[in-house]
């Protein structure tokens, strides 16, 4: 009677063909792919929730300084009232608010015509991920 030792692994089957290791290789690479998308996903969520916090806050800063140039602008506007008439005091400084703006306005449109459409270093990447994906040993 032949016994089985507990080292040997006992009677082995059949090696699988070439075909059923692939498909189980690639029905694993599938199932990595699926669990990193849904990592990403999570992941992308949590990031999210803390941008969108983040905005706010920014938003609320935002209109805060908003009302300290208001209410600078309006303290400005009375203190030249003192030594003027308030309606050249208030247009003075408007006429000042207006330079700012159009200071600004040059300002940010020059960026704007810096800022790329495309991600162009992300297409190449692509473009060369796709070359190796249809020809992998060159």
């Amino acid at each position: 009677m032949a016994s089985v030792s507990p080292q040997s692994p006992g009677p082995r089957g059949p090696d699988p063909s070439v075909g059923e290791l692939l498909s189980t290789v690639t029905s694993d690479v599938q199932e990595l792919f699926r669990q990193e998308a849904e990592l990403a996903k999570a992941e992308i969520r949590e990031e999210a929730s803390k941008a969108g916090k983040a905005a706010g806050m920014y938003g609320g800063a935002g209109f805060a300084g908003y009302m300290v140039v208001l209410f600078l602008s309006l303290a400005a506007m009375f203190g030249l009232a003192n030594v003027m008439d308030t309606g050249w005091a208030a247009l003075i400084i408007a006429g000042v608010w207006a330079v700012i703006s159009a200071v600004l306005y040059v300002m940010g449109r020059s960026r704007m015509r810096e800022v790329a459409p495309k991600p162009e270093q992300t297409m190449e990447t692509l473009k060369e991920d796709a070359r190796w994906a249809r020809h992998p040993t060159r």
